[in-house]
């Protein structure tokens, strides 16, 4: 399939490895950018993140991040590597690397040289907590990120241990944020004709999302606590037990709450001096959930499900992740797609005029080197050279 989508101009050398950085290489790619996934010898560590293995060489979590994308493998350690990675930023209007701090340095592209030297491009740069500050330089791993920066302390049963995330939430949103930044870059670029360094920080992407918990300390001082499956300021927002199934309701307004009694045959419940508000509704918690959970206790979750949709109460059914991926309205919304054997989630962001794509899966290590170096201007014998050499490995069978 030919590259289609807004972005069908912009060229991207992605360097980073394992998820954030990767998963912004892949949303750019799937709205038309033409992405070069940069690997090393060994290949991303993530290829071997398994099982359940795709292929022999990579794993299902690779699969996830990195389709659409031409892929080149190249010993960036080496002097001809990083000669090979100068070419290349000539002829890019992005590159995303996630290196330790310093290692481009080590490389002769500090960042003053890499805008004194390609001025038009845009550098994105992911790291843990940044290069300079008390945490300048460390490493860290999403989970990590987690736990510092306040996340898990919310995550979790009332009376239970602070508990991860179940999805890396930190990686994804930093790489949604890198997308933004980039697309911002590209916007100021047109009238400033520069491009610019991108700055972002796991720690600083997970502190953003805190809320309402960040707002509510700021404004009374007090730690938040873990509520399970419950809102801490809606009420009710949480999970109950149908007859067949865990399911989920979310009455976030009064008005709700009434369509919500009504559905369930308890119109007077909206009445009730204890739940006529949110905020008495809150104050009485546990005793509006043990009444909601004895009226739906009795209902299977299609019937409940039909019922608050009529109603207008927003609702659903808790599904396993089959569950969610077979639903007929996922299918609909082409949030399920396949291409030549290879399965993954489709593209959320739907464009009417641009639409974006999912033309290939993820490429062999190094499948695309002879094809991208040439088209960087390298001639074949010099491809041929360094092949030789060992600072161009992988695809075709080849070492």
């Amino acid at each position: 399939m030919p590259r289609t989508g807004a972005l069908t101009d912009i060229r991207v050398v992605d360097l980073s490895r394992v998820l954030a950085g990767p998963l912004c290489g892949q949303m750019l790619a799937d709205h038309g950018a033409d992405v070069i996934k940069v690997e090393p010898p060994d290949g991303d560590e993530t290829r071997g993140w398994g099982p359940p293995f795709v292929r022999a060489d990579h794993s299902a979590y690779f699969d996830g991040l990195n389709r659409n994308k031409r892929n080149v493998s190249i010993d960036l350690r080496t002097e001809d590597g990083q000669a090979l990675l100068r070419r290349m930023l000539e002829g890019a209007d992005v590159v995303i690397e996630n290196f330790k701090a310093g290692t481009l340095e080590r490389w002769g592209l500090a960042d003053e040289v890499i805008a004194e030297r390609f001025p038009r491009l845009i550098h994105c740069r992911i790291t843990g907590y940044g290069v300079d500050g008390p945490l300048g330089g460390a490493p860290g791993y999403d989970a990590v990120l987690q736990a510092l920066s306040g996340l898990m302390s919310i995550n979790g049963e009332p009376e239970g241990p602070a508990m991860r995330i179940g999805i890396p939430l930190v990686d994804i949103v930093t790489s949604l944020n890198a997308m933004n930044g980039i697309l911002l870059a590209l916007h100021a670029r047109e009238s400033t004709g520069r491009g610019q360094l991108i700055d972002l920080a796991l720690l600083d992407n997970a502190v953003s999302i805190l809320h309402p918990h960040a707002g509510k300390w700021f404004a009374s001082g007090e730690q938040p606590v873990r509520t399970g499956v419950a809102h801490p300021t809606i009420c009710p927002y949480e999970t109950f037990t149908c007859v067949d199934g865990h399911f989920f309701i979310g009455a976030g307004n009064d008005r709700q709450f009434r369509s919500l009694a009504a559905a369930l045959g308890a119109p007077d419940l909206a009445d009730d001096p204890r739940f006529r508000t949110n905020s008495d509704r809150l104050a009485h918690a546990e005793e509006l959930r043990v009444i909601l959970g004895d009226l739906v206790g009795s209902i299977g979750r299609e019937d409940l499900a039909a019922r608050l949709r009529a109603a207008g109460v927003p609702s659903g059914a808790v599904n396993q992740v089959g569950e969610a991926l077979e639903m007929p309205h996922v299918l609909h919304r082409e949030m399920v797609v396949e291409r030549e054997g290879y399965r993954s989630v489709g593209i959320p962001v739907k464009m009417s005029e641009t639409p974006g794509s999912v033309r290939f899966g993820p490429r062999p290590r190094g499948a695309d080197t002879d094809e991208v170096l040439t088209g960087f201007g390298i001639g074949r014998a010099e491809v041929a050279r360094l092949r030789e050499a060992g600072v161009v490995s992988g695809g075709d069978g080849r070492p």
